[in-house]
């Protein structure tokens, strides 16, 4: 498992590590895939990055204040996001990127210590 380090403020969700098939935000254990959401962590129940959709991210839309940057963590692999997904996030004013989990997990933590409206929607691997 690795260990991600830093100081949040009460309630942003932060991810102290992650491996064996899931993640601990805030010092809570999460199995499987989750999208975490400054303010809140969920469940997460795509099984593969292949079956994502805008309707699988509706969480991230949802978001209040609204999220600027969505990272995808791919799981092992960086994988093609559809450009449909990324279109119809671009219309609402989200900047998504795609990499491996373990650089979204670092990138997020970095970016939500920065103070960013950032989410991050993370396979498990």
């Amino acid at each position: 498992m690795q260990d991600i380090s830093g100081t949040p403020e009460e309630g942003q969700q932060l991810v102290n590590s992650y491996g064996d098939g899931g993640f601990r935000v805030s010092g809570v254990r999460y199995e499987g895939n989750i999208i975490i959401l400054p303010d809140q962590t969920l469940n997460w129940s795509l099984e593969r990055i292949d079956e994502l959709t805008v309707e699988s991210l509706q969480p991230v839309l949802d978001a209040e204040p609204a999220v600027e940057i969505l990272l995808i963590g791919c799981g092992g692999m960086m994988a093609f996001i559809e450009e449909e997904v990324r279109a119809k996030l671009r219309s609402k004013g989200i900047t998504i990127d795609s990499m491996d989990s373990g650089a979204a997990v670092r990138t997020y933590n970095v970016l939500l210590l920065e103070k960013r409206r950032v989410a991050a929607a993370l396979i498990a691997s």
